[in-house]
């Protein structure tokens, strides 16, 4: 069973996604909290998998709450929920390590999906909001295609898993090749590109659907 932290200002928000992720077996929402400073006080004393994590919010952010987060409990997945007005704040999770991003009027099951994958240790990408952060990356979409360009065949075909939200285990199966060599291929990938992590690699191969 999944431990889910939900944290939102808003008591309205916490009390819906508590009770509609209540509905699911594979779900635990082990508590609430108000702000990203009370987030961190709850961590300090409960074991969390996965936190549902809010942008804007007084005291603490999401942002700030992700980076401290991260620095002190790097195995706690962060997902954050975000609307399309936030581009910067989810601009500034990602570089403070944020596991992915869903939009806040997703339903049930597509939600529970997502806790599901960062869970996992996946990267969770939802097509429409990366497209505005490959924006945001400061990228083209006509370069995106020649940049590939820099790959080896498997690279590229590493790449793309990356892009499908793959797993190094899940991509070494797929391909297979020890984990290992999954990582290997990684950073040689990211050095050639010039990009600092895979989610942004995986931003950057989901631009080439649009």
């Amino acid at each position: 069973m999944i431990k889910v932290l939900i944290v939102d200002d808003q008591s309205l928000i916490r009390e819906g996604l508590t009770m509609m992720l209540n509905l699911y077996d594979n779900v635990f929402i082990i508590g609430e909290a108000a702000n990203g400073e009370d987030a961190i006080k709850i961590l300090d004393t409960q074991e969390v998998d996965v936190i549902l994590m809010d942008i804007r919010m007084p005291i603490m952010d999401g942002v700030e709450a992700t980076r401290i987060i991260k620095e002190k409990y790097p195995k706690v997945k962060v997902l954050i929920l975000t609307t399309f007005n936030e581009d910067e704040y989810i601009f500034e999770g990602l570089k403070n390590g944020a596991d992915g991003y869903l939009l806040k009027d997703i339903g049930s099951e597509e939600l529970v999906k997502g806790i599901q994958t960062v869970y996992e240790g996946n990267v969770l990408l939802q097509p429409e909001v990366a497209k505005k952060m490959v924006g945001a990356m400061g990228r083209k979409k006509h370069d995106n295609k020649n940049i590939f360009k820099e790959l080896t065949k498997r690279e590229y075909e590493i790449a793309l898993l990356v892009g499908q939200g793959k797993s190094n285990k899940e991509i070494g199966q797929t391909l297979f090749i020890t984990e290992g060599t999954v990582k290997n291929h990684l950073t040689k990938i990211l050095d050639k590109l010039k990009l600092r992590d895979r989610t942004q690699l995986a931003l950057l191969v989901k631009s080439l659907d649009k």
